[in-house]
């Protein structure tokens, strides 16, 4: 027993028989995902990292990281014990849990990284993975043929083929024995798109991402964000990625944001063994530290100067150990920003540490025809330099639509201003794009009023002014100028253009006419003039006269509304909030969204904003809620919406069809007999028993759930797209919200 070693922990418990292989969702931002992967030694909390280790040199013992560090995975080289008599016969006879005493998940590699390294290795395709079967391993990995970054397209293009020509070989040399299967192409969109789409034909447990480890090296940080979104839509989402080579812990974020599950480490030893820390933002050398850059438990009290002095080797565990934890913890931070809703906003605070990984941010973010959402004259000059203008734009706009689509929106919570960088968040251009393509104006709409200066809630603000505008004059549409975009008023309290925590003189800004007409004509108000009314400070009345009379209104804002014109347009307000909400959170049309709002009748607190939407009859449809400006759906509402919508009931589990769905209500999941009596009974639906959806099923979307015939059997929350619906089996495809016994 080192000093290194604690109390041990208990061995994980093997997974369910029918579970083994199968990968589950259990949190999500976006396309970043915390999962369970189900194996023979027990269920691996994705994202994950596996230390490597090397059977012969171990600079931290397995049954350490285990122990003191609760690292449930690794991975070790199967092609080294297999090469090496001595620990073949071990590993063979014991097993190779046995021989590196851990009792976790183990993963081998193949050797595909020595013929990198070395030129070539002489193991058969069959041969290494029946090897790696016969050692107990619990994910193996085929031996693929590597692709470097200097590789000509032809040589690349052998790779990706030879690659796919081995895989029904090796997934039959490996039995029940869950197999990786890599993804090549090295730097070539198009070979990238061919090997994943080859490689996800075939049943393979895990996809890693091969070939990274040169250009990480050379710290190409845009080509590696470049291969991620070239490779990752066209995989089967029901898989863990895995970035093989991928071990620093700058790379997380930006990585787990991208939809990366599985990380494997041999830099914390490496890098150690030649005087170097890691930190999320580079690294270090021993030699040049007078101060930790970052206090990990393993140096907390002991200083760099008395670590120069020890001994070469135990110089060398202890930075180790420093790497490790210092690894660990970052990805522990990513984990938590996940749940937490901000994984992209960790992304764009790592990306201002390094410059390579700032022009990866800044390419991920930034299309090639990039709408100016800001003022132009003053954001967007760094994002224009860093601009591409080669072919490889080309695959832009689908892979960010995978990624945009897949955003939850509205989110609780408020939306920290970052400078230009705010409008890269995918989670801002979902909840534009989702505004501008669902909110459609009053067909009596003549004028606009554009309303500015202050940070939302912005309704106490100007409710007296709204009211009396209601009354005078109908035909004046309403908006509020917020620094993400505009948003109708009765959208005022929505996440995230009501919850941007940004300095006064953000929303002070001075509007600019040309922008403001952009973002009208985005909102379907293309010839209407308009008006721009300054809310902060005394005489805003005046102020609003002045925009009347630039519109040809009259404007006598003085004059007082009777109390019944005033509460006839405090119920019209409400009705079009209720109106607008369901245009935009549960994708109706306005002629439908009206229909269903006809005789409704509001339940309002004591603040006057709406608790519930009730129908003539009384029974609830909706909530409009205030923690997020969204819009909750009673049993009593999904059953209106389902009577109202005129699409057929969806036969298949579609692949994800982004945008072009409009206006045609909530999206349908349609049950299978068995989970019939249980969503009834409020319970949620799980992967595997859905038989058909609608193809812009959204995570975060309220969605109605029915049975085969199309009856209604409750409503909930999609936990997902329609292309993961398709092909998970395991974990909670929609949380539901409301059983309808019928």
């Amino acid at each position: 027993m080192t000093a290194w070693m604690t109390d041990r922990r208990d061995d994980p418990t093997p997974c369910r028989e029918q579970d083994h292989g199968r990968f589950e969702i259990t949190q999500r931002d976006g396309r970043a995902r915390l999962g369970r992967l189900h194996t023979q030694h027990g269920v691996l909390e994705t994202p994950a990292l596996l230390p490597v280790v090397n059977p012969n040199i171990r600079t931290i013992e397995p049954r350490v990281m285990w122990d003191k560090y609760g690292i449930q995975a690794l991975i070790t080289n199967s092609y080294i014990m297999w090469k090496h008599d001595d620990l073949r016969k071990v590993a063979q006879t014991d097993g190779v849990h046995k021989l590196l005493d851990f009792p976790g998940v183990i993963m081998t590699d193949s050797g595909t990284f020595q013929s990198y390294v070395y030129g070539d290795v002489e193991v058969g395709v069959d041969e290494i993975v029946a090897f790696q079967r016969s050692i107990g391993v619990d994910i193996a990995t085929m031996l693929d043929v590597f692709s470097r970054p200097d590789m000509t397209v032809t040589e690349v293009e052998h790779a990706v083929r030879e690659t796919e020509a081995r895989a029904a070989q090796s997934l039959k040399a490996a039995e029940n024995t869950m197999l990786n299967g890599p993804v090549q192409g090295g730097v070539f969109r198009e070979l990238r798109h061919i090997s994943a789409q080859l490689m996800g034909q075939h049943p393979f447990s895990v996809h890693p991402i091969g070939g990274i480890v040169p250009v990480m090296e050379q710290q190409r940080y845009k080509e590696y964000a470049k291969i991620m979104m070239a490779t990752l839509p066209l995989l089967p989402p029901n898989r863990p990625v895995h970035m093989f080579g991928c071990g620093h812990p700058m790379l997380f974020p930006m990585s787990i944001a991208l939809g990366a599950d599985l990380f494997d480490s041999a830099a914390y030893a490496l890098f150690a063994r030649d005087g170097r820390l890691l930190t999320p933002w580079g690294t270090e050398r021993i030699d040049e530290l007078v101060h930790w850059p970052l206090l990990m438990p393993c140096v907390a009290h002991i200083t760099p100067e008395e670590v120069r002095r020890m001994k070469p080797k135990q110089r060398e565990e202890l930075l180790a150990h420093f790497n490790l934890e210092v690894t660990l913890a970052e990805l522990a931070r990513c984990k938590q920003a996940v749940r937490d809703g901000k994984i992209w906003q960790l992304a764009e605070q790592r990306s201002h540490q390094h410059p390579a990984l700032r022009e990866a941010f800044l390419w991920l973010t930034t299309p090639p025809t990039m709408e100016r959402n800001v003022r132009p004259d003053r954001f967007y000059t760094d994002r224009d330099a860093a601009r591409d203008r080669d072919r490889d734009q080309g695959m832009w706009e689908d892979a960010w639509d995978w990624v945009v689509w897949s955003q939850l929106t509205p989110r609780t919570g408020g939306v920290l201003w970052g400078g230009d960088d705010t409008f890269g968040r995918p989670h801002i251009a979902k909840a534009r794009r989702t505004l501008q393509l669902r909110w459609q104006p009053r067909q009596e709409t003549e004028h606009v009023v554009v309303f500015h200066g202050i940070r939302g809630p912005f309704r106490e603000r100007i409710n007296d002014v709204l009211e009396w505008l209601k009354t005078q004059h109908d035909g004046v549409q309403p908006m509020i100028l917020t620094p993400l975009g505009l948003v109708p008023v009765s959208l005022e309290d929505l996440n995230p253009f009501a919850h941007l925590d940004a300095p006064t003189w953000v929303l002070r800004h001075q509007p600019e006419h040309d922008w403001i007409r952009r973002e009208l004509t985005r909102l379907g108000l293309h010839s209407q003039p308009f008006a721009t009314v300054d809310v902060n400070g005394d005489g805003m009345k005046q102020r609003l006269a002045s925009a009347l009379e630039t519109l040809g209104l009259s404007h006598e804002v003085h004059q007082p509304i009777s109390t019944e014109q005033r509460e006839q347009a405090r119920a019209s307000l409400r009705h079009e909030q209720g109106v607008d909400k369901q245009c935009v959170m549960l994708n109706l049309d306005r002629t439908s969204a009206e229909h269903v709002m006809k005789g409704a009748t509001f339940v309002v607190n004591r603040e006057g904003r709406m608790k519930n939407i009730n129908n003539a009859d009384g029974a609830h449809l909706f909530s409009p809620r205030l923690r997020d400006g969204g819009f909750s759906l009673a049993t009593a509402g999904a059953h209106a919406l389902l009577e109202a919508r005129t699409e057929p009931l969806p036969t298949s589990l579609p692949r994800t069809e982004w945008w072009g769905h409009g206006s045609k209500g909530p999206a349908l999941v349609v049950v299978n007999e068995d989970a019939e009596p249980f969503v009834r009974k409020g319970r949620n639906v799980f992967h595997g028993f859905v038989k058909a959806c609608d193809p812009w099923l959204a995570p975060g979307e309220a969605c109605i759930i029915t049975n085969e015939e199309g009856s209604l059997l409750g409503h909930g929350v999609s936990q997902c797209t329609s292309t993961e619906m398709a092909t998970f089996t395991k974990g909670i495809a929609v949380k539901t919200r409301g059983g309808y016994e019928g």
